[in-house]
């Protein structure tokens, strides 16, 4: 039996993968992305995390399973949940013996082997920081090895993907950043669709809680109409 820590449970989310579903937020994430909106789930103890079993956790879960339908699920989501990889595979062959659907929402940035939880897992939410080296380090503050390399074991293990990509003004917009980004996609396989998140800031409470200063102080939401057609051009791929 294996333990980890949650931050929170989201019981009837209706965005992180198909249909309604429960998404688990792992504690704890290595990037440093300038836009991130959940800087309290950064440090891997977390004061106010939760520390459960995976049999407790999943058992939680399954109460919830007469919403899930056809469609619907577990997402487990973060921070980032490859970096407690043995509670991960344990939780997610836990949910397929009890017959849920599960989703994998991820940067791709934990450690080792990626091939059994994938093995255990029905849909891979991909969230890609930027597509060049360079970019990924400015935005995340991190080597691009490391989710180059999930990426790679993804499409080894064939498992279906839904790609998200975070539009910030003057960081990742623009006609250039987007037509790079939908190059890059287009060498992927198992693609399934394209959503283009616009920035906003409803998470700047958070750093002025932790008292950890905001990187993008001063930069506007951006308006999810202006990339309206970069979502049709995106998922026409």
């Amino acid at each position: 039996m294996t333990y980890g820590r949650i931050h929170s449970i989201e019981s009837m989310g209706l965005v992180d993968g198909p249909g309604v579903r429960s998404v688990v937020f792992f504690q704890g994430c290595r990037l440093r992305c300038q836009y991130c909106h959940n800087p309290d789930t950064w440090s891997l103890t977390g004061k106010d995390a939760q520390h459960i079993s995976a049999e407790a956790l999943v058992k939680k879960l399954s109460r919830f399973k007469p919403y899930y339908g056809d469609r619907g699920g577990v997402t487990f989501s973060g921070g980032e949940p490859l970096l407690q990889k043995d509670f991960l595979l344990e939780a997610l062959i836990r949910c397929k013996q009890a017959g849920i659907h599960t989703c994998l929402d991820t940067a791709g940035c934990g450690d080792g082997d990626y091939g059994e939880i994938l093995r255990y897992t029905d849909l891979v939410l991909m969230d890609i920081k930027h597509y060049t080296e360079e970019g990924y380090r400015k935005v995340t503050g991190m080597d691009f090895e490391v989710s180059r390399r999930f990426l790679e074991t993804v499409q080894q293990m064939n498992v279906p993907m839904w790609i998200r990509h975070v539009v910030v003004p003057g960081l990742t917009d623009g006609e250039a950043h987007l037509e790079g980004l939908k190059t890059y996609i287009q060498s992927l396989k198992n693609v399934e669709s394209v959503e283009l998140l616009p920035y906003h800031v409803l998470g700047v409470h958070k750093y002025k809680a932790l008292g950890i200063p905001y990187p993008l102080e001063g930069v506007e939401p951006m308006n999810p109409e202006l990339l309206s057609d970069w979502q049709i051009r995106m998922n026409t791929i």
